[in-house]
């Protein structure tokens, strides 16, 4: 039996963006008749909700999102299981290396700590207190691993907490955007996924001409 698993948090005009933008999503309904007929606009973000990013995110003429292929973003995944750690708390190299046994060259690793299971809508404490990514264990799953791409259920960026902070802090962006491989974020439901088995993982966001990232629509396919 074949099974669908939303990876994806619901947005609507609560959500608010990263703290670099700190923008809130505004939902506009046009309506013309006679009879019924709706057609809205959005003013968000790109990287508001679940979303991936590209490297013209952190670097100046980089890759956008219609510049990447679907192989980049889709394929086979792996779960890291980091749900044990709490608020403010670091994904630390030691920990990844201890649970990235069946990590292999070309995955997509989703790495699951279940905070936005747990804070999601709770702005801004969802990224003032996340989990966050020490940059050695960024480094490690990409250039020693050799991943394609890496999604988080929490902020992966430390800085976002700090007053005054500036574009070169955002580290963890860096360091997986410009070795050349995607970034995914805000994801949720990842304690639905196996622990210790690949499945088939999809990211499928607008193909969108100078876009620097894109929302997105994360699943994952289980065979049971």
């Amino acid at each position: 039996m074949t099974r669908l698993i939303d990876l994806t948090v619901t947005i609507g005009p609560e959500t608010l963006s990263p703290p670099s933008v700190n923008k809130r999503l505004t939902l506009t309904t046009n309506y013309r008749g006679p009879g019924y007929w709706r057609a809205s606009s959005v003013d968000m973000v790109l990287h508001t909700g679940s979303h991936v990013d590209f490297t013209a995110h952190v670097q100046d003429g980089g890759e956008t999102a219609a510049d990447v292929s679907l192989d980049r973003i889709c394929g086979e995944a792996v779960v890291i299981d980091m749900s044990h750690l709490q608020r403010d708390e670091p994904i630390s190299l030691e920990a990844v290396q201890q649970r990235a046994n069946h990590v292999r060259k070309g995955d997509i690793v989703l790495v699951r700590t279940d905070w936005t299971e747990k804070m999601w809508g709770n702005f801004p404490d969802y990224y003032l207190h996340s989990p966050y990514c020490a940059p050695e264990a960024a480094q490690w799953l990409v250039l020693e691993k050799g991943v394609k791409a890496i999604g988080f259920d929490c902020f992966s960026e430390y800085c976002a907490r700090l007053p005054n902070f500036t574009s070169e802090e955002f580290i963890i962006h860096k360091i997986i955007l410009e070795n050349g491989a995607i970034l995914m974020q805000q994801m949720t439901n990842l304690s639905a996924l196996p622990v210790d088995t690949h499945f088939q993982f999809f990211a499928p966001c607008i193909k969108m001409t100078g876009a620097e990232g894109s929302p997105a629509r994360f699943f994952a396919v289980l065979e049971d």
